[in-house]
């Protein structure tokens, strides 16, 4: 899952791109509205976190902006302002939710969470790949039954792998969507960490998910 931060109080943006990298989240940050329209048109975004007090672009008029350039995802919006009608304006404007600081680190993964749902259009939680379960809310992994343990940034491959379940996922895709902005696309981290889940969700059985697409990427899908 891959955000970006529009948010010009330094320790605030920290703050969130450290816990959410932490839970496997990609995270770019912008630190005025000017440079968040730049990013957020300029890549994609799974979901956007908008400060409403910023300098050059305020909040509102960005998230108002993006959604008249056809930006779609789920847009976040942050404030310190508890008004209704400020909660109002930043709805009306194309939010999605929105956040009052200051906010408990949980409970912004909790809307981000039930954001990602909605725009996916899922009720359910969990991913189902032949005998493979991925639930989305725990990160429990299961393959026929017997559970797989995987750290963050396994799972977080994973989770991309299988919401694209049966289309190829290129390493260009990986790196932007599971590793930050700065990742060097020249390692062969990449490589390594497909090969790691293989051994972890393949090596115990017959047939085979995680499926290398010789020059293009790779493919999670069943084995016809």
């Amino acid at each position: 899952m891959k955000v970006l931060i529009v948010e010009d109080e330094k320790k605030i943006a920290s703050f969130i791109k450290r816990g959410l990298s932490e839970e496997g989240y990609s995270v770019d940050i912008a630190y005025d509205g000017l440079e968040g329209l730049d990013k957020a048109m300029s890549s994609v975004y799974d979901i956007v976190i908008i400060d409403i007090m910023l300098p050059k672009m305020d909040g509102i008029e960005l998230c108002s902006y993006l959604r008249k350039k056809g930006f779609n995802n789920p847009i976040l919006i942050l404030t310190a302002r508890d008004r209704v009608e400020d909660k109002v304006k930043g709805l009306d404007s194309g939010a999605n939710d929105y956040l009052t600081k200051p906010f408990a680190f949980e409970e912004l993964l909790a809307r981000l969470r039930a954001l990602t749902r909605k725009s996916n259009n899922q009720a359910k939680t969990n991913i189902k790949i032949a005998d493979l379960e991925i639930d989305l809310i725990s990160h429990k992994v299961k393959r026929g039954g017997k559970e797989i343990p995987l750290t963050v940034k396994e799972f977080a491959l994973l989770e991309f792998l299988a919401y694209r379940a049966g289309s190829i996922v290129t390493r260009n895709m990986i790196s932007e969507h599971v590793w930050d902005i700065n990742f060097d696309t020249g390692t062969n981290v990449i490589d390594v960490y497909v090969n790691y889940l293989r051994k972890k969700i393949d090596s115990n059985s017959d047939k085979k998910l995680i499926h290398t697409i010789r020059g293009r990427g790779y493919m999670l899908k069943e084995e016809d």
